[in-house]
């Protein structure tokens, strides 16, 4: 009895270039049939699916690659070395005797913007095996495999979606990135702290499956709960992190209520008890980088009177640059902080609260990162209202360009 290995994707697409490459080689020095026989040659070499991957690199009918294995295998008689097809001879391509498949193909790959929105495949996941239906349908006679042949002909390959749409671009977005660089570079040049800050995704405590793999031995992989159903009573965590980009230092308030502006500032306030004080002793004013939206959003009053109270008590004028609104990547805790404690702990379950702390106050890089985290048992209430009358009483001075994303609060003691 003869066991076979399940060839990954991996090796199959590795194979398939391998004979598309040595196809593209030879094909200019053979004739018809000695094109015919080194196909099924390569067929015969490969073993099990070697039929397949053949014509799947070059194209060749399956039925040409049979009659090539049978003829080199005794089944068919041999023609003479001399015997060629004359020029023009054999069977029409089919996109030569059916003018009108490709673009018809055209059309039900992207219908919107072909100019047929009431393809039948609109709505639907279009597969070679759906598009070679449809085609059957409009009157054409081609198979799946062709309907394969046909897209990677097109330029067409199976894509996975890619996150890069932000939304509408602010006509200043651009601006504000120069001033958002340039009022960094200020801070630090004067010694000044700078911070960016973000409130990482939530995450569920317990034995939950996590994306990623982690090294376990042969044959015992970890046991975690079949569904993510959160049991009553039981904790989601929010990581609020504030990242210094001077000193490439992070600080990660994991709180266990909402996520409000007050639990905000209070991180940021945590960062400087812990961090901050001691990295900027001749400190006279802070520079956040922020999210638009959220907990610490430009629109959030709740956000600006918290940092008036932390500003009055630290003795700090507090400056608060907003990124525009749909461009929040661009903060760089995005890739600098979080990106590096996902890693950490990807395939992990976050079985416990300790475990979540531990996991990210170990979260190193070799270019030198320290990150910092504490568990916040704190409750934040949502819902806070801020009348008209204490926002008046902010000592809030804006920024001419941008007033509404670029501010400072100034010690009203």
């Amino acid at each position: 009895m003869v066991f076979y290995r399940s060839m990954t994707p991996e090796e199959r697409n590795a194979l398939v270039a391998a004979v598309r490459q040595r196809y593209h080689y030879f094909a200019p020095y053979l004739s018809e049939q000695t094109r015919r026989l080194w196909a099924a040659s390569e067929a015969l070499t490969i073993g099990r699916h070697g039929t397949a991957i053949v014509v799947e690199a070059t194209g060749m009918a399956a039925d040409t690659l049979l009659k090539g294995k049978a003829a080199l295998q005794g089944g068919a008689p041999q023609p003479r070395p001399e015997q060629q097809r004359s020029p023009g001879g054999g069977r029409k391509k089919l996109i030569d005797s059916d003018p009108t498949l490709l673009a018809d193909l055209d059309r039900l790959i992207d219908p919107t913007t072909r100019g047929d929105p009431e393809s039948p495949l609109r709505w639907t996941c279009k597969s070679t095996y759906q598009l070679a239906e449809a085609l059957q349908g409009q009157g054409h006679e081609v198979s799946q495999r062709t309907v394969y042949r046909l897209l990677v002909a097109l330029g067409y390959s199976l894509q996975s979606n890619r996150k890069t749409a932000e939304g509408a671009d602010h006509p200043d977005r651009d601006a504000q990135f120069q001033f958002i660089s340039r009022r960094v570079k200020q801070f630090q040049g004067g010694g000044q702290p700078v911070l960016s800050v973000d409130t990482k995704k939530k995450e569920s405590i317990g034995n939950f499956a996590r994306a990623g793999q982690e090294w376990e031995p042969q044959g015992q992989p970890r046991r975690v709960k079949a569904h993510d159903f959160r049991p009553k009573g039981g904790y989601k965590v929010c990581p609020y992190g504030i990242y210094d980009p001077t000193q490439d230092e992070g600080w990660v308030n994991v709180g266990i209520s909402h996520d409000t502006a007050q639990f905000a500032v209070a991180s940021i306030r945590g960062w400087w008890q812990h961090l901050g004080r001691e990295r900027y002793p001749r400190a006279k004013q802070l520079l956040i980088t922020a999210d638009a939206g959220g907990s610490n959003g430009y629109r959030t009053r709740l956000w600006k009177v918290e940092l008036q109270k932390m500003a009055d008590g630290l003795g700090l004028a507090i400056s608060v640059c907003h990124f525009p609104p749909g461009t929040s990547k661009w903060n760089k805790i995005e890739h600098r902080l979080f990106a590096y404690i996902s890693k950490n702990w990807r395939g992990r379950p976050l079985d416990s609260l300790a475990a979540v702390v531990n996991l990210i106050a170990n979260t190193k890089t070799k270019t030198g990162l320290y990150v910092e985290a504490a568990l916040d048992e704190g409750s934040y209430v949502k819902g806070i209202k801020v009348p008209d009358q204490e926002m008046e009483q902010l000592r809030l001075k804006r920024d001419k360009f941008h007033g509404e994303w670029n501010y400072t609060l100034l010690p009203r003691k």
